[in-house]
């Protein structure tokens, strides 16, 4: 990972039973952007044979009119991608196609395997040949080594066999699945639109469709649609919910629904709990935009201060830019942001941001404050200090680049350069959500519910890397 954030690894979803089954996971997709800028993909089935078109890049750069026009059938699956590890290369976008000798497949995943690496192995010591980096097609390869040609056959004892996040689409010519691991460490949601199903990472992507949302599936849930209609079933043994807590914080956009919480609420309630815990006497309140903004929001509605926007983000700049010759301090910064000298002058200015990781950025935002003119700075985490790696589906460093791993709040604030600098609490964090002890914690305690790599080192997780 190369700038100071965390990204989640991937978006998916797909369409049943409509004539337009790819034009409308095209539209979904744009709904899910936010989940993944690098590449992005679609695989249709007609019922006979299935078709696909993806590339690196945004959806819509990817898709164009003949593309789509070539993508028939009335089942469909979708998916954009951020990879945490491994290469940003076309062979690794999914959705996964592939034929066996049970028809053909395709798959799209939004997660992490903690025993990719052994799995992998395992497969290839069988005669597995693997055609991309991604622990998504293991979950392909154990399908196709089962014997029996029933899809449900093959897959079930596939699953069990996984361990760590997965929320998955599977796809085969005439049927779609999907599948939340035991935790539901990463969301999956059920709709409906002219009577077609729908399965996606969030509800908003229901909303550009006029689409209805129906649930949640739920932890360790398995649901097959085929022209019989929805088929559901549990075949885990039941666990604690462990939901990733970022999907509050940050990961999914404000308008969707997750486990039946508006996250415009949760992320709105994480910024006035923030207020309760640190109080601090300032003029105004700003967010580092845009994820960011409901939290400030929220403390400044509880704090009293006046919210107001003293950056400007600019929402034309790619994951890539090319610097001038002559080199301009903090270029990659200011090329996404820009400070309202009016709100800022003179000002004792609260700043919220959704969580600080390297600190890197959060130091440049800090002396682009200072250039406009702001004379106090406090710098506030809407989220608790992260300290550990995730090993299910989001890219953060090593734990010796986490600053809060390494450094203290007041020392943090000095390498930054800012007045003060705190962190949300954990215990905060679940009062304002809600959520009491059915969530995934492990980047701010350490503690891993789902599993981890065993004998973790940056060799393995690069050989199993997506």
């Amino acid at each position: 990972m190369s700038e100071d954030h965390i990204y989640d690894e991937c978006g998916v979803f797909g369409v049943y039973g409509n004539a337009e089954a790819a034009r409308l996971v095209y539209l979904g997709l744009y709904a899910l952007q936010h989940r993944g800028q690098e590449a992005a993909g679609i695989v249709s089935s007609d019922g006979v044979r299935q078709y696909r078109h993806h590339g690196m890049g945004l959806v819509g750069n990817v898709f164009d009119r003949p593309n789509l026009d070539r993508l028939e059938g009335h089942i469909a699956v979708g998916h954009v991608r951020y990879s945490t590890t491994g290469q940003s290369v076309s062979a690794n976008c999914q959705p996964i196609a592939a034929n066996y000798h049970g028809g053909s497949l395709a798959l799209a995943h939004n997660g992490n395997l903690v025993n990719a690496f052994e799995l992998r192995r395992e497969l290839e010591s069988n005669g597995a040949i693997f055609q991309t980096h991604m622990d998504t097609e293991i979950l392909i390869h154990l399908i196709a080594q089962n014997r029996t040609k029933d899809l449900r056959d093959a897959l079930l004892p596939s699953l069990k066999r996984m361990q760590g996040a997965y929320s998955m689409i599977l796809m085969s010519e005439d049927v779609m699945i999907g599948i939340r691991d035991p935790h539901g460490l990463r969301p999956l949601v059920l709709g409906r639109v002219d009577g077609s199903w729908l399965l996606s990472s969030e509800s908003c992507a229901f909303d550009i469709l006029d689409g209805e949302l129906i649930r949640e599936l739920e932890p360790g849930e398995v649901i097959m649609i085929n022209r019989d209609g929805l088929h559901s079933e549990k075949p885990f043994m039941t666990t604690k919910q462990h939901l990733c807590m970022f999907e509050y914080i940050y990961f999914s956009r404000p308008d969707s629904v997750v486990e039946n919480q508006s996250v415009y609420e949760n992320r709105k309630q994480l910024g006035r709990q923030l207020a309760l815990e640190r109080p601090i006497d300032g003029d105004v309140v700003i967010a580092v935009p845009d994820s960011s903004n409901v939290a400030a929001l929220g403390y400044a509605q509880e704090s009293g201060i006046p919210y107001e926007i003293g950056l400007i983000r600019s929402h034309y700049v790619g994951r890539t830019f090319i610097e001038p010759d002559q080199k301009i301090r903090h270029f990659g910064t200011k090329i996404k942001y820009n400070p309202v000298r009016y709100v800022l002058e003179g000002k004792r200015v609260i700043v919220v941001d959704d969580s600080i990781v390297r600190g890197t950025t959060s130091r440049k935002i800090v002396t682009m404050l200072r250039r406009a003119g702001a004379r106090e700075i406090h710098f506030l985490s809407s989220s608790p200090p992260i300290k550990h790696s995730c090993f299910y589906g989001i890219d953060t460093p090593d734990p010796a680049e986490l600053i809060a791993a390494n450094m203290k709040p007041n020392e943090i604030a000095k390498a930054i350069c800012a007045d003060s600098v705190y962190y949300l609490s954990i215990e905060g964090l679940l009062k304002a959500t809600g959520r009491e002890a059915n969530c995934c914690l492990a980047c701010f305690s350490g503690e891993y519910k789902a599993g981890r790599p065993e004998n973790f080192t940056k060799d393995i997780m690069e050989k199993a890397r997506r």
